[in-house]
């Protein structure tokens, strides 16, 4: 390996996160023309989605434990050239097989999202790491706000192939910033891949990791019902690409607050993680009480999914400290085990936010999941912050 050197840029780190969620929800509000131009249903052409986080689930299984042999920086470069050629396969797919085929490799950009993480806890310790953390949410948070209202107008003013134009240059660009900034962290590779892999037992026997990851998994699975039904909601409703757009996007204005927040509060970190999960069972619960009293419009939908993004703010930087802390010295395997976990929660529950949010009284439905996925986060906080003398 490399002689470490300066740690990269916090910009390149956020760009890094943000060019992941970029690739998972940019493209959503294309996903009826996409169906249309290929004579999918929308159901087949939300695997665009679905199988994509199933394949980025197993991918960070791998990305861990090979970032903690060779390395983070030849696990990111080799993540950032994948994704840039598949975004050129999507952008000349002439039928669904193809285009769903160069789509699952544009998984490989997970790498930027689950090794920020590690780097951060290579660079960093106990409060300071919560803190970082907090500043990259606050900041990538721009890009799920932004990135579904860009893939909207992209979509109406040039076509759904236009976003995969855009991530064709996100990706080169990414991959040039990266070559000049992003020096490696890893200063304690282990001997073989295979010892490293064989860590995960030391995890998965630890019932902190498996809480922590629990209640990571079952709070951005939230996340994933909502950006994954919005789509069939705005079918029912007839709303317009651009308008999808930024009704995805809304979620993130209440993740960069709470991202905020965590950055600049000195409040005891569990605390906030506490009050997030609190927040993200009333909000879709109080739009729940307002569909019942005759209020149906997205816009209900569209407001619950604040709380839902405030509550994921003040809860994500703790609770990806958290589980990196369990064993440091396993930081990366940690970061794409549990990485991984949430990766694929969110795909169990995309196929059925998209099944269940179709029709009449499909916001409802979706509402209820979200609340019954977020009641699952939130007990789990309770158990971590009842069990944390044994940290």
């Amino acid at each position: 390996m490399a002689e470490t050197s300066t740690p990269p840029k916090l910009l390149t780190l956020i760009l890094l996160t943000g060019l992941s969620v970029l690739a998972t929800n940019m493209f959503l509000p294309s996903l009826k023309p996409i169906s249309e131009e290929f004579g999918v249903s929308m159901a087949t052409a939300s695997l665009s989605l679905g199988v994509y986080l199933a394949i980025t689930a197993v991918l960070q299984l791998i990305m861990g434990p090979l970032s903690d042999l060779i390395g983070r920086r030849p696990v990111v470069m080799l993540g950032l050239a994948i994704f840039s050629v598949a975004s050129m396969g999507c952008l000349f797919s002439s039928n669904y097989t193809v285009f769903l085929a160069f789509r699952i490799l544009q998984g490989a950009v997970a790498s930027g999202m689950i090794l920020s993480r590690a780097i951060v806890r290579d660079t960093t310790s106990g409060a300071e790491t919560v803190r970082v953390l907090g500043v990259i949410g606050t900041a990538m948070a721009l890009a799920p706000m932004l990135g579904p209202v860009l893939g909207g107008v992209l979509d109406q003013a040039f076509g759904w192939r236009a976003n995969f134009v855009a991530y064709t240059i996100f990706g080169v660009l990414m991959f040039w910033i990266c070559l000049r900034d992003l020096h490696e962290t890893n200063t304690a590779p282990s001997s073989s891949f295979w010892a490293q892999f064989r860590t995960y037992p030391t995890l998965l026997k630890s019932g902190r990791f498996w809480a922590w990851t629990l209640c990571l998994s079952s709070g951005i699975g939230g996340f994933y019902l909502f950006i994954s039904g919005v789509p069939s909601v705005a079918a029912h409703y007839r709303l317009s690409p651009a308008i999808t757009g930024a009704g995805i996007g809304i979620i993130s204005a209440g993740f960069m607050a709470g991202n905020l927040i965590v950055a600049r509060s000195k409040t005891e970190g569990m605390l906030l993680i506490a009050l997030g999960r609190w927040l993200a069972v009333a909000g879709p619960f109080a739009a729940i009480i307002a569909i019942w009293s005759g209020f149906d419009s997205p816009a209900v939908l569209f407001a619950g999914a604040i709380f839902v993004g405030f509550g994921n703010g003040l809860k994500l930087p703790g609770a990806n400290a958290g589980v990196m802390s369990v064993n440091p010295r396993l930081s990366g395997s940690a970061a794409g085990l549990s990485g991984s976990a949430t990766v694929v929660v969110g795909a169990i529950v995309t196929p059925l936010s998209a099944h269940f949010a179709s029709g009449e009284g499909g916001m409802y439905r979706l509402l209820m999941l979200i609340v019954g996925i977020k009641v699952i986060s939130l007990l789990t906080v309770l158990y971590l912050w009842r069990t944390a003398s044994s940290d």
